[in-house]
């Protein structure tokens, strides 16, 4: 019998399978819509008139773009996103490095209280920001490092949430190219940049989405440290809480802006996302 005939023989899918199967293609559809729903009504907003954004419906009556020509000449968002890119990369840049270098030491080195200096580092993950609010600012201040980017960039060079996820990543790799690059006399430094670091890339790429979302949209430290100083060192989330005034609320400028601050974000997450679920799930194997 040829393999034409013998297909002509295969059984179709149960008919309960393919109405599973439309059901879940259905329910993801529905949660997508959810999802998506929100930020296309933003979008809309923001090519409103300040009367019509009182009302609730997806078209705007009459279209305009006074919204977006507001908040990009009347409130500076280009020097906003200019901080708050600069704040972001830096971080972000400081963060995978120093981070990769505690958990490379952490999942590798042999020395005195490894172990415990580990679960300290961990516990800090237990204390939250209000409550090292104090502290960290009275510090700053004596500093003088308050008013501007330096203080802020130093609270956040490095997070034990970081390093514990670079080090979980680092034990998934096999020893034997530390062997291999000791065999040719590279030191622990030299294994860790031109060994370690990139058979790390699916990590450091997860952590780069991560760290680069969490400074992007930190509203708490720059307005402890920039709301009560100059405005030229404000970050877009100041800049977008600038609009809400005590008798009203500026909301297509505020949609506008919220759709500027969300295009980093999205143009971080598309370059990264292949190596975003690798390295979340590879950092989770071993512990």
């Amino acid at each position: 019998m040829s393999a034409t005939a013998a297909n002509e023989y295969i059984p179709g899918r149960a008919r309960s399978e393919v109405v599973r199967k439309a059901f879940f293609y259905a329910v993801i559809v529905l949660v997508a819509l959810i999802f998506f729903v929100p930020f296309i009504y933003t979008l809309t907003t923001s090519f409103k008139t300040l009367p019509d954004a009182a009302n609730v419906t997806f078209l705007p009556h009459p279209w305009t773009t006074s919204a977006w020509h507001t908040i990009w000449t009347q409130y500076d968002f280009k020097t906003y996103i200019k901080n708050s890119v600069f704040l972001a990369v830096v971080i972000t840049v400081c963060s995978i490095f120093l981070s990769g270098l505690g958990g490379y030491a952490f999942a590798r080195l042999k020395f005195p209280g490894r172990e415990l200096l580990f679960f300290l580092v961990l516990g800090t993950l237990m204390i939250p920001d209000q409550l090292r609010l104090i502290p960290v600012f009275v510090m700053l201040t004596n500093w003088h490092l308050i008013g501007n980017f330096s203080g802020y960039i130093l609270i956040n060079l490095v997070s034990a949430g970081n390093l514990f996820f670079m080090r979980q990543y680092f034990m998934t790799i096999p020893k034997d190219f530390e062997e291999a690059a000791k065999l040719d006399g590279a030191g622990y430094f030299k294994t860790f940049w031109r060994v370690m670091l990139p058979l790390a890339l699916p990590a450091i790429s997860a952590l780069v989405i991560l760290q680069f979302q969490g400074t992007w949209n930190d509203f708490f430290w720059p307005l402890i440290l920039f709301g009560q100083g100059n405005a030229s060192h404000y970050t877009v989330q100041l800049g977008l809480a600038e609009l809400n005034f005590n008798y009203s609320t500026l909301w297509p400028q505020i949609c506008a802006g919220s759709i500027i601050a969300i295009l980093p974000i999205l143009a971080i997450f598309l370059a990264f996302q292949r190596y975003f679920i690798s390295g979340v799930v590879s950092a989770g194997v071993k512990g």
